[in-house]
Order: structure tokens, then C-alpha cells, then sequence
């Protein structure tokens, strides 16, 4: 029977370099910088790291206002908007979210922090008017919410400077939106919050946009139409249980 224990030369190198810092240290940056290049270097060949999910769209520029006034009001410290796949999360919030469905947010709204709920699935959840008067005041009809009245908001007409060059610094960044969608920014804008507005082709070009007064003041756009409908809007868009079924096949052929 032949002896298969390696020779003791071997277990002499191994022991010099172990005692050796210098050399110790040169190979371990060599092993991880290996096994980091091979992580890394594929992503420059992939167009996208996420699965496109059916149902996803970039946010109408009424939606991205009201996403930039919820970031600047600071919601964002207290609500996430992601749901982990965990039994008492998924029970409270709704189907845990999908990596799909933050793919055109900059910047993107995860986390953990709860202070209130999270929003990922807060669309249609409660009607407009809920929405309205919770931000006004919130103990109105959540008489245990420490959550900050947002009532100026109601008062405050709602004012991008350009909203077509808030859509082409996002389409810089990876959003797709077309020519068209920019062109159109200022009056999709507008016309998504006021039904008495010609609205063209707008929810076509963003399938299962709400066009409606928002905020109860059909008089005027203001901030908490931008702001309610983006909250609307989230959730809403996609049918997670085909999505997260189609998210997982894609997985599995990706092993």
C-alpha cells in the first residue's frame, strides 16, 4: 500500500509562510483581490443586475415630485420601504418586496428603521382622503402616531422648477424614459392631478397611473397631490406573486 501523505517539504513551506507576516499578508491580498476580480468582472459585461419584472415603470414626474418632497420632508427616517421575507412582516405589510420593484429608485428607500410602518405596499391601501387628513394630523385618525403634521403642505402650490431635467438626469442614471416622456414632463406634471386637464397619452406611456384630484382643492396642484400620489402609487405596480414566481425561475438559470 502506497503512503499518500504529503511530503515534508510541503508542511515546511506552510510553516514559513505562516511565521513569515509579510509573506502571510502578500498572499491573503492575492487570494481575495483572485476571488474579488471574479465577482466583479462579470457586472461590466451585465446591461442590468436586476430581473425586469412585468408591471415595473419609472415614476410619472408627478410621482417622482412627490417621491422628492417625501425624501425632503425626511419620511424616509421613519419608514422603510422594504419588506423582508419574514412570517410577521409579511402578515402586518404584504408580500415582501422584490428587487425589481426599487429598480428605478435614486436613492432607494430599504431598510429596517421603523419608527411608523412600512410603506412599500401602502397604494390603495387608504383612500385619498385618509391620506390627507393623516398628514394634516396624523393623531386625527391614528390617535397613538407621534408622526409631525404635514398640513402646509395642503397649502403649498406645488412648483418644479424643470421637470424635464429632473427626467434626463434620471435617465442619465439608468431610468428609461423616452424623448416623448421628457418632452411632456411640465404637462404630465399637471394634468395627472387635474382630471379637467387633456392628460394625451400619459397612461400609456405610465400604465396604471391615477389621474385625479388628490388632495380635495381641484382648484390647484399642490404639494400633498404630489406627495399622496406617490403613496398611492406604491405596491401597485406590479403583481408580486407572478413577479416573485418569475424572479426565482431566473435565479435557479442563473446557478
Amino acid at each position: 500500500m502506497s503512503n499518500s501523505a504529503p511530503p515534508s517539504d510541503v508542511f515546511d513551506s506552510h510553516k514559513k509562510l505562516e511565521k513569515n507576516v509579510t509573506l502571510l499578508a502578500a498572499g491573503t491580498l492575492a487570494v481575495v483581490a483572485i476571488g474579488g476580480i471574479v465577482e466583479i468582472a462579470p457586472l461590466f459585461w451585465l446591461d442590468n443586475t436586476i430581473e425586469k419584472v412585468e408591471g415595473m415603470r419609472p415614476y410619472t414626474p408627478l410621482e417622482q415630485a412627490g417621491r422628492d418632497i417625501y425624501i425632503r420632508e425626511g419620511c424616509y427616517t421613519c419608514h422603510s420601504q422594504m419588506i423582508r421575507p419574514f412570517r410577521d412582516e409579511v402578515e402586518r405589510y404584504g408580500h415582501y418586496s422584490l428587487a425589481a420593484e426599487s429598480m428605478y429608485d435614486h436613492p432607494f428607500q430599504w431598510g429596517s428603521k421603523r419608527t411608523g410602518p412600512d410603506l412599500a405596499r401602502v397604494g390603495g391601501r387608504y383612500s385619498d382622503e385618509w391620506h390627507v387628513q393623516h398628514l394634516k394630523a396624523p393623531r386625527s385618525v391614528v390617535p397613538e402616531s407621534i408622526m409631525p403634521g404635514y398640513s402646509f403642505l395642503a397649502e403649498t402650490p406645488l412648483k418644479v422648477p424643470d421637470p424635464s431635467a429632473t427626467l434626463t438626469a434620471l435617465r442619465r442614471v439608468g431610468v428609461p424614459y423616452s424623448d416623448i416622456d421628457i418632452a411632456m414632463a411640465g404637462k404630465d406634471l399637471m394634468a395627472q392631478a387635474n382630471p379637467d386637464l387633456d392628460a394625451g397619452d400619459l397612461t400609456t406611456r405610465y400604465p396604471k397611473a391615477q389621474i385625479r384630484d388628490y388632495d380635495g382643492d381641484p382648484k390647484r396642484v399642490t404639494e400633498m397631490d404630489a406627495l399622496v400620489a406617490y403613496l398611492q402609487m406604491l405596491g401597485t405596480l406590479v403583481d408580486v406573486n407572478s413577479a416573485a414566481a418569475q424572479e426565482q425561475l431566473a435565479q435557479e438559470a442563473g446557478r
